[in-house]
């Protein structure tokens, strides 16, 4: 899996992808906490430490793996980074020592995994790590294919002062790509990111986990029809 996440990206990231919404970040940080109990907690693409570091001032003993260096760095640098134990590595296949009650993914990170096979082996990777009765969470995006006309293949994301970002779908192949431009002193920068898709129904029962809550937002609120987003928690059988 190549990596993206380079030191320009993560110099930025927590402002132009990671998102500050400290309400949104708490309201994940609860649901998080409630479903890891007494137990340890690994986050498969740990980042620059967004959610793992307000889910340790709980109380949760969180370590994580992350693919990017300069990723790691940007939360190492952090009050509290260097506490978190982290490998850098492949979530697809990258183990840390021990047994843990919660793995999770979130922000649509499974997306880039752009296999069905690497997504599959993600699956099989968080069962590795569970303890029997533990929970795998992910948070993705559902793919906004009901909003292309017959024929498009671009959705537009972004639109402000210094970013635009447009999604490129193929949906023969469920992969996609999102193309942003930042206007940065009087200068333009390009990143494109492939990613792939995969429906709700796509990840139903995989590697001796069951589907144990659906959930549009990190409020718990229910899964309709009209959701943008899921919550999904698997839970590995007891």
């Amino acid at each position: 899996m190549r990596n993206f996440f380079d030191a320009d990206v993560a110099e930025t990231y927590d402002a132009t992808h990671g998102g500050t919404d400290s309400t949104l970040i708490a309201q994940t940080v609860d649901t998080l906490t409630d479903l890891a109990g007494d137990g340890p907690a690994l986050e498969f693409a740990v980042g620059t430490g967004r959610i793992a570091l307000p889910l340790a001032k709980r109380g949760v003993a969180v370590s994580g793996i992350e693919l990017s260096e300069p990723m790691v760095a940007k939360m190492r640098a952090k009050p509290g980074g260097v506490e978190i134990p982290t490998t850098v590595g492949d979530m697809t296949t990258t183990r840390m020592p021990g047994a843990f009650s919660l793995v999770f993914l979130v922000f649509n990170t499974i997306d880039n995994l752009i296999t069905q096979d690497a997504q599959v082996a993600c699956f099989e990777n968080a069962a590795a790590h569970l303890a029997r009765g533990g929970r795998f969470v992910i948070e993705t995006l559902l793919p906004p294919l009901q909003r292309l006309p017959m024929g498009e293949t671009r959705l537009p994301f972004a639109n402000d002062a210094d970013h635009w970002g447009v999604d490129e779908f193929d949906v023969t192949t469920q992969t996609y790509a999102s193309h942003h431009i930042w206007l940065r002193d009087a200068q333009a920068e390009h990143l494109s990111v492939p990613f792939r898709y995969a429906w709700p129904a796509e990840m139903a029962r995989i590697a001796g986990m069951q589907l144990e809550h659906r959930w549009s937002d990190w409020t718990r609120a229910p899964f309709t029809n009209l959701s943008r987003c899921h919550i999904s928690v698997w839970q590995k059988r007891p």
